[in-house]
């Protein structure tokens, strides 16, 4: 018998949690892990006591024709990422590493090409998380250190860094 690499099982993990999502564009579900063990889950749906996308049967940001990737203020979900960290402790995010899955939500095809939005960037780094380990298909992923994210800060431009 051939075991699975624990890599791909918390991957596993989080494609299952992806399962629980509620956005009609793309189910995210993501989980933390820090020493071997499950800190916390998160699924991207609309906050406690709201009404979630696939209960209302539309999309604001669909119906607006908004790309991908762009104008997140605008949908009602938290995202999976933010979820995940919500529910853990300080303490333990502190070194841990967070697993993301996604599928197109229309097709139910695995999306390997994602990685976590600049909000999300921001939270993953506060909560002390140090990798990120994105599944690209049933056995392939990449993994982000954060610390590259610090360096390689997206969130100044060109312009601004040279303070124009």
């Amino acid at each position: 018998m051939e075991r699975k690499d624990k890599t791909n099982y918390y991957l596993d993990i989080a494609e299952a949690v992806s399962g629980r999502s509620t956005c009609l564009r793309r189910k995210f579900g993501a989980i933390v892990v820090k020493n071997d063990e499950i800190i916390s889950t998160g699924y991207n749906g609309a906050p406690r006591g709201r009404k979630n996308c696939s209960d209302l049967d539309f999309c604001y940001r669909e119906r607006m024709q908004v790309p991908r990737g762009q104008r997140y203020e605008l949908c009602r979900s938290v995202h999976a990422e933010a979820n995940a960290i919500i529910s853990a402790s300080r303490a333990d995010l502190l070194g841990s590493a967070l697993y993301l899955a996604c599928h197109d939500a229309k097709t139910d095809q695995l999306d390997g090409a994602v990685e976590p939005c600049s909000m999300c960037k921001r939270l993953i780094l506060n909560a002390g998380i140090e990798k990120v380990v994105i599944r690209q298909d049933e056995n392939a992923y990449f993994t982000i250190e954060t610390n590259s994210w610090i360096e390689n800060d997206d969130s100044l431009s060109e312009d601004l860094s040279k303070g124009y």
